[in-house]
């Protein structure tokens, strides 16, 4: 049996981009998700089905971001047991975590159901579409206990430095959708209701081949089945460390939904220019956010083991290959984004305003290959109150004004526009480095005599 990964000792670099390659090409299939579902639905259901589909799954989608972001608590707490060598409180941070999102996933399992017409109405769901999107919430949202059994099993798995596992899984995930909206979608004509079930069938069988996984697995934490039961102290702490971070993301998302609501006044071109970028733009960013988990695992398995220095080592790293990759995003995002954007969009004049917003967001790509590295690093620390302040400081102070006040030019400039992203990203830098000196102050004392590696 293989063991999971140490990252307390031995080299760095390899570790680390061992760990982040898997993670990246995970969140590549779960992007991919949503876009084969929009396909198939496209090529062999209705006009308001795609529309039911599209809206329906950007909901849930939300809503498993959240849970994602929570469960990142769990990922931050098991790997700092690990590396403090408490093997025993590792397996009781996994029981009580099994309780808690059993708890979330109950809770889901009941409201999104009941509330999937006001979720349809707040998405501003086309009338002709607008029960077919109710349903594809309903069915999703009937599904919550597999949704979020499988991503806190992923935040498990990276939390003992196992990013393998959870590609595999997603693969696996990914061949069964499409093979289910192709069934269901193609052959039975089930639309809007069949992607919805091809989705929930494909998340229920990757829970089950990750609980399989799980049980044959060496792992770095004695885990019984009395440790599933509610701690109040455990939970408190996963909490802690967790909400702060979906807060966060909740909050930054509304962020950019303001963003695009700004822009879709200005007319249709606008509009949909906006919108195939930011799909564009959802590829760009899976780069930076795979560092930014990867460095989460790997810096708090290092804190628990008092290896502050090893952790810093590891964000240079990080930042020097995330920025050498970012400088090629930067070139092809700014002189060929109307290549990239026609790959979503075939209308000459949508593609231009797509490429001109673009290439602000090509400058952006300079700026997060440290800003993820850094919110990465700070959430393996356990400062996700910290993360949670640079992010909402950024949307609501910079991002959002800004945008308004560039939507305000005339003539409108789409470049203008996208330059609320970066010049929020300057803020949330510059705070981040204040941070990192804080907290070289309160680390780097206790590491002085020790070794650096």
């Amino acid at each position: 049996m293989r063991k999971s990964n140490d990252f307390t000792t031995g080299r760095i670099l390899g570790p680390l981009l061992r760990f982040m390659v898997p993670v990246f090409l995970a969140m590549f299939l779960q992007a991919m998700y949503g876009a084969v579902d929009l396909l198939i639905v496209g090529q062999f259901a209705q006009s308001l089905d795609v529309s039911a589909v599209s809206t329906g799954s950007q909901m849930m989608m939300t809503i498993t971001n959240l849970v994602v972001s929570f469960a990142m608590g769990t990922t931050i707490l098991l790997g700092q047991r690990i590396g403090e060598g408490r093997g025993r409180e590792g397996g009781e941070v996994v029981g009580s975590s099994i309780c808690l999102f059993g708890a979330i996933a109950l809770c889901f399992t009941v409201l999104i159901p009941l509330l999937c017409r006001p979720l349809s109405a707040v998405m501003n769901a086309p009338e002709a579409a607008f029960d077919a999107t109710a349903a594809y919430i309903r069915i999703c949202g009937l599904g919550s206990l597999f949704i979020i059994a499988y991503n806190l099993i992923g935040s498990i798995f990276r939390g003992i430095g196992d990013s393998r596992t959870p590609l595999m899984t997603v693969l696996i995930a990914c061949v069964c959708n499409i093979a289910g909206d192709l069934l269901l979608v193609a052959v039975f004509h089930m639309g809007t209701a069949g992607a919805a079930i091809a989705t929930v069938f494909a998340q229920a069988l990757s829970v089950v081949i990750s609980l399989l996984v799980l049980r044959r697995r060496q792992l770095p934490f004695e885990f019984e089945k009395k440790d599933i039961r509610f701690r109040r102290d455990i939970i408190a702490q996963v909490t802690s460390l967790g909400l702060p971070i979906a807060l966060q993301d909740l909050l930054v998302g509304i962020s950019f939904l303001v963003l695009i609501a700004i822009v879709n006044k200005l007319g249709l071109i606008p509009s949909a220019g906006i919108g195939v970028a930011e799909r564009v733009c959802g590829f760009i960013m899976l780069i930076p956010a795979a560092f930014m988990q990867a460095m989460a695992a790997f810096v708090a398995q290092n804190i628990g083991a008092g290896k502050y220095q090893r952790a810093r080592r590891a964000l240079a790293y990080a930042i020097a290959v995330s920025t050498g990759l970012a400088v090629v995003m930067f070139a092809v995002t700014f002189w060929r984004g109307d290549l990239l954007s026609g790959i979503f969009s075939n209308d000459p004049e949508v593609i231009a305003a797509s490429a001109d917003y673009l290439k602000a967001y090509a400058i952006d790509c300079l700026l997060t290959c440290f800003l993820f590295c850094f919110i990465g690093f700070f959430n393996g620390l356990g400062m996700t109150r910290f993360v949670m302040v640079q992010g909402i400081v950024g949307a609501f102070m910079v991002r959002i004004p800004v945008a308004f006040l560039m939507s305000r030019e005339v003539p409108v400039s789409m470049f203008h526009i996208g330059l609320a992203t970066p010049c929020s990203t300057v803020l949330q830098v510059t705070l981040c480095l204040i941070c990192f000196a804080v907290a070289n102050k309160r680390y780097l004392p206790s590491n002085r005599l020790g070794s650096p590696s």
